[in-house]
């Protein structure tokens, strides 16, 4: 077994029995990073030299007996729409192709304050707009299972680099999927937190009322880990949640004995590939079999979930992005005669295809004349669809969906078509329209790839989707497969 292929937890314990320091394992990260990173394409900028610093001040610490958290010495990665003190933040965009923030996130600085070593900042779909990390605007992040699919998005980055063994865990962010579609794409493990519950300052905005940062891991246990790290009350953040500190390992070995598992119809119809509902629903049963109770429900708002995504988050982002104007910050064009046509020509040579899409569909919905129509009324279906999940939590513990329609679909496949792009999101997006949180794990293969299913929670109730998929995963033992990078498949552990 390589050491690139441990979990984090797994290298905490070596770092702790002091088998390795953690030096050593962070120059394995980077030569594991040599060697496949031509073939992947994960990163947008590797921080060697402070990954290097900070994995010495580790074993210093280390050497003086000091006691040093779940997280400390081990080399992790950065989605690149997380502001790093002194390091580029590009958000995969030329626009941003210059700017280098002058302070940290709020989850960089837990980060470092842990005692993390992060490695590098990872590519991602421009903006964090779309589904397969095609959209950025330096290079094509590749999937580790085989290279010729994507890894999904827009978190694809973030994914692919733990997937590949060049991290040992990382942070993306969640807009409508973009941490739980490219687990599921990658066979990780990816949690978006209840909405408030992780600050967002530092985090460059695409949809306000959607963004949510969380983890991928190898394995539930990581993300717990990482959540115990990066989760709690930011006055900096005016939509973060005071609310006591948890640990989220607590009762994750608890199982699921007396659980209620919805399962919705809605989640398993017209577009959802055949075998990954057998699968998704092979889990239900497994579940009953370790003591829990499954159900089918209804979730009759969720069909209209997609459309009030994409008007709510296009309008966000029309607002966000306003503010990429030349005039302050990053990127603006060398030739122009006026503020005007500065601003006029540094928005559409600095920005992508996609995102120019999404500001214009949001700039339509918030225009004079066609706020009701769109804007407002996709508000109060946003309501209806809160009001359906809460119903049903009052009588499900959570509830059971696959996280994805298909497994990873080919580079360019979908590149030509929108439309069928933004469906890969079908099954997601409710959760964020919700502000609930959401974990997606590995429940089976399909052609060599990796299917996810999708556990949707209560809010502020991340415990128990832990504890649930921590269950599964023991029982399967699928979390234990990794890819090869080569020319797709697994190699079990």
């Amino acid at each position: 077994m390589k050491i690139y292929d441990l979990t984090a937890h797994e290298v905490r314990d070596k770092l702790r029995k002091r088998e390795i320091s953690s030096l050593d394992l962070t120059e394995t990260s980077f030569k594991r990073i040599e060697e496949v990173e031509n073939k992947i394409d994960a990163f947008i900028t590797l921080t060697k030299k402070e990954a290097l610093l900070q994995a010495k001040a580790f074993d210093e610490a280390m050497k003086r007996g000091e006691t040093l958290g779940d997280l400390a010495g081990i080399p992790m990665a950065l989605k690149d729409n997380m502001c790093t003190d002194g390091i580029l933040t590009s958000c995969a965009s030329k626009i941003l192709n210059n700017f280098i923030p002058p302070y940290d996130a709020t989850v960089t600085k837990k980060l470092k304050r842990a005692g993390a070593v992060i490695v590098g900042k990872t590519n991602m779909d421009e903006f964090a707009m779309g589904s397969s990390t095609e959209n950025s605007a330096y290079k094509t992040t590749k999937n580790p299972w085989d290279i010729e699919r994507v890894p999904g998005g827009s978190s694809g980055g973030s994914a692919a680099s733990v997937a590949a063994g060049e991290a040992f865990y990382s942070l993306g962010s969640d807009t409508g999927g973009s941490i739980r579609q490219p687990a599921s794409f990658t066979g990780l493990v990816g949690l978006k937190p209840t909405y408030g519950r992780v600050s967002r300052y530092g985090l460059v905005a695409f949809a306000s009322s959607l963004d949510q940062i969380g983890p991928f891991g190898k394995d539930v246990e990581d993300c717990a880990l990482v959540m115990n790290t990066i989760s709690g009350h930011d006055r900096m953040d005016s939509t973060s949640i005071e609310r006591p500190a948890e640990d989220f390992t607590k009762l994750m070995k608890d199982g699921v004995k007396g659980m209620r598992i919805g399962i919705p119809k809605e989640f398993f119809g017209e577009g959802i590939d055949e075998d990954i509902k057998a699968m998704v629903l092979e889990a239900a049963r497994s579940y009953e079999s370790m003591g829990a109770v499954c159900e089918e429900i209804s979730l009759p708002s969720a069909k209209h979930a997609l459309s009030v995504y994409y008007i709510l988050a296009t309008s966000e982002c029309s607002s966000n992005l306003a503010r990429f104007d030349g005039a302050r910050f990053g990127f603006r064009a060398e030739k122009f005669e006026d503020f005007k046509d500065m601003f006029i020509k540094t928005r559409s040579q600095g920005f992508g295809e996609e995102v120019k899409r999404r500001i214009m569909l949001g700039t339509y919905s918030l225009s004079s004349g066609y706020y009701d129509a769109y804007y407002n009324r996709g508000l109060k279906v946003r309501t209806l669809i809160k009001q359906e999940f809460e119903k049903a939590f009052e009588r499900y513990d959570f509830i059971l969906t696959p996280t994805a329609p298909t497994t990873a679909f080919k580079i360019g496949e979908k590149s030509d078509n929108p439309l069928e792009m933004y469906m890969s999101d079908i099954c997601t997006v409710p959760v964020n329209i919700a502000g609930l949180p959401a974990l997606s794990l590995p429940c089976g293969f399909k052609d060599g790839l990796p299917v996810g299913m999708q556990l949707i929670g209560k809010f502020f109730d991340e415990a128990c989707l832990l504890r649930a998929a921590f269950s599964f995963e023991q029982a399967s033992g699928i979390y234990r497969q990794r890819a090869t990078i080569m020319g797709g498949g697994a190699n079990e552990l």
